[in-house]
């Protein structure tokens, strides 16, 4: 009886000291997702996961450093950079959204 009451004892444990890192995926795996399903708005101009097509007058996303994704999202949303469209667009992002959008698109291969 001792050793079904170690094992358990055992198996409690290990469910006790996984259950923070399967939490942690989790939401790292749902950010991630969310993330994804941001960036798919994107992706009617620059690209699936910001590849324009080639010859595209957009500009690609992919690769691009998060701090000059978010600077140029601020400053469409301001109306001190001129687009035809971004200026409206951005302004249905919170400044979290466009940390994410960033975030993914720094993320993604050239």
């Amino acid at each position: 009886m001792k050793i079904k009451t170690v094992a358990g004892l055992a198996m409690s444990l290990v469910c006790l000291l996984a259950s923070p890192l399967a939490q942690a995926q989790n939401a790292a795996g749902q950010q991630a997702l969310y993330n994804k399903s941001l960036a798919a708005s994107c992706a009617n101009c620059h690209g699936t996961n910001g590849k324009a097509a080639e010859g595209s007058s957009v500009s690609g996303l992919a690769g691009l450093d998060p701090a000059f994704i978010v600077a140029q999202m601020k400053a469409f949303k301001s109306g001190t950079r001129q687009a035809t469209v971004m200026h409206q667009i951005s302004k249905g992002y919170s400044d979290a959204q466009i940390e994410s959008l960033a975030s993914f698109f720094a993320a993604q291969k050239k």
